[in-house]
């Protein structure tokens, strides 16, 4: 028996099986069915079967060993590898430069311990195709203490080529400080501290960001932790115009960074730095006293006017009141007002009981002490303190000062109209809003900084700018990929809907638009950075055994429609 394809002149051709025979020495042939209705695959293998070939399911046929996440490992190293960033760290190919990238890749993917890193590296225990993709076959996590070590020799290098891409003579450098709690009791760096972590009593780091105007990372340096961050100051000045060579800079910063002492000692008296800051509320107050130039009636017809003040020579300060700013600073007042009388009047109570009152002015004042210093609220009350009575009220004259100047600030800078005007200073000021942004994933979100586990200085120091470099990609990767996620990809269109920057801040239309159908304009569905990278990351390369003694081979599943976009948008190509 046998299948044979028969013409059928204008219409599709007919499969007939059929079968061939002897008759008075003669070979005739007669169909036994027609087979034109079946599937060509069924078709196929009813042929190959009457060849006499073995048939096996595909199931049978081909086996998959090993399934690993791909796709987030690609699109990280990708970047990482579009950015120039491993160039940056050697110009040639090295083992230690490929376990560093692999530590900067990891640190993106699954921030984790050196220990934890290396087993997700080596090609036993690979939980992605990272270690195969960097060459790594085995990886120990002294190994990678090692390639930290040979990361953190190059800071200054790398850093110094971060500046000659990112920033340039005449250029806006913010700088924020934060700090982070180390875990243990030994460390050359390790002090108490102010804790932003809310770890009090744990020692600490102090680390100091610097960022372009767009809040893209360039440097970083630590600090013991008992650092203020005022002193930072002279160390990022030596950086900028020493190390990356900038004879003119705009450092923005706040105003607990750059305080009028630093601005007179370290800044003014260097020629070519500028700055961008505020004014504390003690100094506001002063302009709005005994008819100072900082009047209410500024505000009638806009939100920022220019002032002069002698005590500010050859700066400028801009004005800026902010209604919701008031409305925020008068709940937020109120609401310190109500909880400070609460506690002010356990402690009149506790001095009118019956039982054990309350005596001593010194042990009353003892208790007044702690809830003043703990709601800060000590200006706003009037208080009497006897052996055996304690009474207390608000004073409404402060209260109504005080509120007179809710929402306003006032910014000073050195740096020219002509080359800033009121508005863009305004903007400046308030992008640093960009760097806080950069420690949150430094320290919670993504990067995970903390908690520091390292013992060594250098090792320490060489942690932050790991991840420092790391949060440099990831901002690139967050960038291009602002389509797909929850983030602001029209700039330009929020501001224009904003209108003022002292206003705060609005999301364009087409962002407003993701956050409400939680799709994109293509009905993509939107999503955040670490959701769309475990979406990338069921892209996998399977190895695949084919049945006999044939050969293994890999083998990557289909791109989703929605990874394709994301590799399109970060310019990066699916490797085959």
């Amino acid at each position: 028996m046998y299948i044979e394809r028969v013409p059928n002149r204008s219409s599709p051709p007919a499969i007939l099986l059929r079968e061939s025979y002897r008759e008075g020495g003669r070979v005739k042939k007669r169909t036994l069915a027609n087979l034109s209705h079946l599937p060509d695959a069924m078709i196929e293998g009813l042929r190959r079967v009457l060849r006499g070939e073995t048939l096996a399911s595909p199931a049978a046929a081909f086996t998959i060993v090993r399934s690993r996440p791909h796709g987030h490992v690609a699109a990280v190293l990708g970047t990482l590898r579009k950015l120039g960033l491993a160039r940056l760290l050697a110009a040639r190919r090295s083992p230690a430069r490929d376990r560093a990238v692999a530590l900067l890749v990891s640190r993106v993917l699954a921030p984790d311990s050196k220990l934890a890193t290396a087993r997700a590296l080596d090609s036993e225990s690979a939980t992605s195709t990272l270690g195969e993709a960097l060459g790594i076959q085995t990886a120990l996590a002294e190994d990678l203490y090692a390639a930290m070590d040979w990361l953190g020799e190059r800071q200054a290098q790398v850093e110094k080529a971060l500046a000659k891409q990112h920033l340039h003579d005449g250029t806006l450098v913010l700088h924020d400080v934060s700090s982070s709690h180390l875990e243990g009791r030994h460390f050359p760096l390790g002090r108490i501290g102010h804790s932003r972590d809310g770890k009090k009593g744990s020692l600490q780091i102090v680390y100091g960001l610097l960022c372009n105007a767009d809040g893209c990372p360039v440097a970083v340096e630590v600090y013991p932790g008992n650092t203020g961050d005022p002193t930072t100051l002279a160390d990022q000045i030596a950086k900028v115009r020493t190390r990356f060579g900038l004879s003119r800079v705009v450092f923005v910063g706040d105003r607990g960074l750059l305080t009028s002492a630093r601005i007179r000692d370290e800044l003014a008296p260097i020629p070519g730095l500028d700055w961008v800051s505020a004014l504390r509320s003690e100094q506001i107050r002063k302009l709005a006293e005994g008819g100072g130039p900082l009047q209410l009636s500024l505000f009638d017809d806009t939100d920022l006017a220019e002032i002069t003040h002698p005590d500010f020579p050859g700066e400028r300060l801009i004005a800026c009141k902010n209604p919701l700013l008031e409305a925020e600073r008068v709940r937020k007042r109120e609401a310190l007002l109500q909880a400070t009388e609460r506690e002010l009047e356990r402690i009149a109570t506790a001095t009118r009981r019956e039982k054990r009152p309350l005596r001593g002015q010194d042990q009353i004042g003892l208790r007044v002490g702690k809830v003043l210093g703990r709601f800060k609220m000590a200006k706003h009350f009037a208080l009497t303190i006897t052996e055996t009575n304690f009474t207390y009220r608000r004073k409404p004259e402060t209260i109504a000062a005080e509120a007179a100047l809710d929402g306003i600030y006032v910014l000073r800078t050195s740096v020219p109209k002509e080359a800033l005007g009121a508005r863009d200073t305004a903007r400046a000021y308030k992008d640093l809003a960009k760097v806080e942004r950069a420690f949150r994933c430094l320290k919670t979100v993504d990067l995970h900084v903390r908690p520091i586990h390292h013992r060594l200085e250098e090792r320490v120091r060489a942690h932050v700018f790991l991840c420092m470099l790391a949060y440099y990609v990831e901002w690139h990767m967050r960038r291009a990929l602002a389509p797909l996620l929850f983030v602001e990809d029209d700039p330009v269109g929020a501001a224009a809907r904003r209108g003022s920057p002292v206003q705060p801040a609005v999301p364009s239309a087409s962002t407003e638009a993701k956050a409400r159908t939680k799709r994109t304009p293509a009905s993509e569905p939107v999503h955040r950075f670490r959701d769309l990278l475990a979406h990338l990351a069921t892209l996998t390369k399977n190895t695949i055994q084919p049945a006999g003694d044939l050969p293994s081979f890999d083998r990557l599943t289909v791109p989703t429609p929605l990874q394709q976009k994301g590799f399109d948008l970060l310019g990066v190509s699916i490797p085959v």
